[in-house]
């Protein structure tokens, strides 16, 4: 049976490019994203891929799209979480709501996205359940308040996980993007930035499908990607 994989929070850039990778290797690929016009863009452009339009923070809503993927395309063999909540501002000039709704997005998704995929993949004995962070999982900058707590926990809950699942034969596994993605709107915001500032979201894909795929004797957990001129 051809397996396949779940991605939330499929947009333009990395989501996409994700769905594309793991269709090119040959998965077919659910995508799960708010915007439902352009997951159906995005359906016909990658052949087997299915539409999924949900908000992965309703946790009904996530329920009924995963057992969707489950009754056309099977259990997923692959999870990524790429959905992501952020927000700019220092503790004193965010809105409480801002970071309560970034948790939800960003661990409390990945908690409800998890619990529905583990059980079929411990029964399997195998699966692979990645998340995309960035820097803000490992320090927080003073104006990075209104998000930075949520990505924390997000690769906390991971690490909890791996060392659950780990033994179960689930591969978990969380990748910091210590980088600007390429994007459009990012160029704009940084117009005089050289390529080599940017990281593509293909190359990002490339590096989630190598984890994906690592033998099961030299699993990563922490990996962290950065465009080599990035300081760090």
């Amino acid at each position: 049976m051809t397996p396949s994989c779940l991605v939330t929070g499929v947009g333009p850039g990395t989501g996409a490019a994700l769905a594309r990778r793991f269709a090119a290797g040959g998965y077919r690929v659910a995508m799960l994203a708010r915007d439902a016009e352009r997951l159906k863009a995005f359906e016909s452009e990658i052949e087997g891929s299915i539409s999924c339009p949900c908000d992965v923070t309703d946790d009904a809503a996530l329920a009924d799209a995963y057992n969707r993927v489950c009754e056309e395309l099977g259990a997923p063999r692959v999870v990524i979480h790429n959905a992501v909540g952020g927000a700019f501002g220092d503790f004193q000039s965010i809105e409480p709501d801002v970071l309560r709704r970034n948790f939800e997005i960003n661990t409390m998704a990945l908690l409800a996205l998890s619990r529905l995929a583990a059980p079929a993949m411990i029964e399997a004995g195998e699966g692979v359940i990645l998340t995309s962070g960035n820097t803000s999982a490992h320090r927080g900058k003073a104006n990075f308040a209104g998000f930075a707590p949520s990505k924390a926990a997000q690769r906390i809950l991971a690490q909890s996980m791996a060392r659950s699942l780990g033994p179960q034969g689930v591969h978990v596994a969380y990748v910091t993007i210590d980088a600007v993605i390429d994007l459009p709107w990012t160029r704009r915001m940084s117009p005089e930035a050289p390529d080599d500032y940017f990281i593509r979201p293909a190359d990002i894909a490339e590096e989630c499908w190598h984890v994906a795929h690592q033998p099961r004797s030299a699993w990563s957990f922490d990996v962290e990607i950065r465009p080599f001129g990035e300081t760090w």
